[in-house]
């Protein structure tokens, strides 16, 4: 059966390789010149890590496991506020990757055939009807599939196709950070697997060792019109978090600009109606795109693509849209309640004033066995 996957981000790639490992005739097609990501890094968590089991491509990945004790949430001078056991989750469920984004997006297209990519071909849009799906490309027809996998990314053009009457991306009013540099020496081990949070501000700081020797740390803050350029964004959290626990601005003035990635948030402004639309099936960030606070993007496209290749086993043309409904009705609640949650997450430590102290307040009081109970239900999900 011939399958096209449009956008070769970290999910498209994972679906083109389970594919294609299926025995269907693959295409995927990249509007960039190479296929490549950018970035810093990048969690991947045990049901992501999972989901890669299933499409055979775990190993490398495995390689990153986290190695940390805890997990923290903590203020921003680095005193606990709530720390989960994840040495307990570890046993129950998994432990989560750490892992650079470029090595992962190596690693997973490593199996893929070169010749089943075409890049410098952006698609404008697919047209189905009842034995097919045509992709157009700079407004001519440059392939024709049984099915079609839309995992354009988060400001997907396939899914403002798909669905018109929907209302897109929403920007959440905050503004995401992500840097790396080299593990300086000394560093307190407790603070690693850590965000940080103010209740003065509802600013966020986060960090997370990337390997033996470099470390990776994000901030998330308060966006008030344009964003800004990296310098400009590095210097305006150098002066937000200049009280805070020396190593943070410590570590934000010791990267470089050039390796200080900066977005500004957006989620899905409401769940789609459904992750199918006959022959045609959304993907990743184009299907549930959603705030970073849990760390799931990438893990929710991986169970995407692991579903998604699950469905079209053994399929014939004439299968495809039933198949692709029970890919529907797998992926769409689960992911939905993530991007849902992700979106609790984010209003929750982005709290300022007396919402934030009693959030700060009934964290202290909660006990770490009885934290980790929803991290494990997360990571199980």
């Amino acid at each position: 059966m011939r399958v096209v996957v449009v956008g070769a981000g970290l999910g498209g790639v994972a679906a083109a390789v389970g594919l294609h490992r299926l025995g269907h005739q693959v295409t995927l097609f990249e509007r960039g010149a190479e296929l490549r990501e950018a970035g810093t890094g990048i969690v991947v968590m045990p049901n992501g890590l999972r989901a890669l089991d299933e499409l055979g491509l775990a190993e490398d990945v495995r390689g990153h496991v986290m190695h940390a004790t805890h997990f923290g949430l903590r203020d921003r001078r680095g005193r606990a506020l709530l720390l989960t056991d994840l040495v307990r989750a570890q046993q129950l469920v998994g432990a989560p990757a750490m892992i650079d984004r470029a090595d992962l997006h190596r690693a997973l297209r490593a199996p893929l055939p070169p010749d089943l990519v075409r890049t410098s071909t952006p698609v404008e849009r697919l047209e189905a009807d009842p034995t097919g799906v045509t992709v157009i490309s700079d407004g001519h027809p440059v392939a024709r599939a049984d099915a079609a996998v839309a995992a354009d990314g988060i400001g997907s053009r396939l899914r403002a196709q798909l669905f018109p009457g929907h209302p897109g991306l929403r920007r959440t009013g905050r503004l995401d950070l992500r840097g790396v540099l080299p593990r300086p020496a000394g560093l307190a081990a407790d603070l690693l697997a850590s965000q940080l949070v103010d209740r003065r501000s509802g600013a966020e700081f986060g960090l997370f060792p990337l390997g033996e020797d470099r470390l990776y740390w994000f901030t998330d803050s308060d966006l008030r019109g344009a964003a800004p350029t990296a310098e400009e964004a590095r210097r305006q959290m150098l002066s937000l978090m200049a009280d805070w626990h020396p190593l943070v601005p410590a570590l934000i003035e010791a990267t470089p600009p050039a390796d200080i990635y900066v977005d500004p948030i957006s989620r899905l402004a409401e769940p789609l109606p459904s992750f199918a639309a006959g022959r045609i099936a959304l993907l990743g960030d184009a299907a549930h795109a959603m705030p970073p606070d849990l760390g799931q993007g990438a893990s929710q496209a991986f169970q995407d693509a692991a579903a998604l290749t699950r469905h079209l086993a053994g399929a014939e043309p004439a299968d495809v849209a039933q198949r692709l409904l029970r890919y529907d009705a797998e992926r769409r609640p689960s992911a939905n309640r993530m991007m849902r949650a992700a979106s609790r997450q984010s209003r929750l430590t982005s709290q300022t004033g007396v919402a934030a102290w009693l959030r700060d307040t009934m964290l202290r009081a909660i006990p770490s066995r009885l934290a980790t109970r929803p991290l494990i239900a997360l990571w199980h999900a």
